[in-house]
């Protein structure tokens, strides 16, 4: 096999390589729909200059993690 045999094969393969990704969306989108990023809604004020609601001994520093399913 000659270099520019080689060349071709390698540029085939990467042709094919991205056409097959051209419809389907990129792994960070597919990755923000996932169930554990969703937020969960919070009444108004529970995440306010309170204390924390999941640790009550310290106060909220608003991380946002009450308002997730933990991940």
């Amino acid at each position: 096999m000659t270099e520019q045999e080689l060349r071709a094969l390698v540029r085939d393969a990467i042709a094919k390589h991205a056409a097959a990704h051209i419809d389907s969306p990129p792994a960070r989108t597919m990755a923000r729909l996932h169930p554990s990023h969703s937020v969960i809604a919070l009444p108004a004020g529970s995440d306010g200059d309170g204390l924390c609601i999941i640790e009550p001994a310290v106060a909220c520093n608003h991380c946002g993690y009450c308002k997730s399913l933990g991940h």
